[in-house]
């Protein structure tokens, strides 16, 4: 499967923090039956590659499902063993580093161009915009200016109604956490995060 072709047909990546496994994979149920397919369990999620195991022997292969916030070379190790697709990490870390050796793909988080190159010479798949809300949508089109080819997908406070800006201006997926979660990973409703994962959708179809 062509990972980056997929993530940016979907669009959307759901970005998971919860308090527990069993908390996650509700969370993960709900988004994956609302039309949400591709998800990433942060590790900051207590027992999040347990999620990740769990989630993966009951969904099939078309449901892309990653681990993030993946920052040392054990915890690589330990989402590789879970059975994580992909691997997304808020900087270069050294995470990064053994993600590539395992021959995992790599979301590597960046900000600056300088971390953008980097991330892209280390072998990144692509490279996570992070946090993108502090220079917005137009920071991405600035970036996409000396780096056309660079796959960047954008992460870190985006709403539905700035999803589609982030796309327009040269993400190729949005990357959505607590503004899709919202209070379901700590017991909130499910049923407020289907519509708010159906709002997303509409959103970026829209885009």
């Amino acid at each position: 499967m062509d990972l980056l072709a997929e993530l940016s047909r979907r669009r959307v990546l759901a970005i998971i923090r919860a308090d527990g496994p069993d908390r996650a994979l509700e969370c993960i149920r709900t988004l994956v039956e609302a039309g949400i397919t591709a998800l990433e369990v942060s590790l900051t999620t207590p027992g999040g590659s347990e999620a990740i195991t769990k989630a993966r022997s009951e969904f099939d292969p078309s449901v892309l499902l990653g681990a993030g916030t993946v920052v040392s070379a054990a915890q690589a190790d330990e989402v590789a063993a879970a059975g994580a697709g992909f691997v997304v990490t808020p900087a270069i870390t050294r995470g990064s580093h053994r993600t590539v050796e395992l021959g995992l793909p790599l979301l590597c988080g960046a900000l600056t161009p300088t971390e953008v190159v980097g991330a892209l010479d280390l072998g990144a798949l692509a490279v996570k915009i992070f946090p993108a809300k502090l220079h917005g949508p137009g920071y991405l089109r600035e970036l996409r200016a000396p780096l056309p080819n660079a796959p960047l997908i954008a992460v870190g406070g985006i709403d539905a109604t700035s999803a589609p800006e982030y796309l327009a201006a040269g993400a190729f997926a949005v990357g959505i956490g607590s503004p899709l979660l919202g209070d379901a990973g700590t017991g909130g409703s499910q049923s407020d995060l289907a519509m708010r994962a159906a709002e997303f959708l509409k959103a970026v179809a829209d885009a």
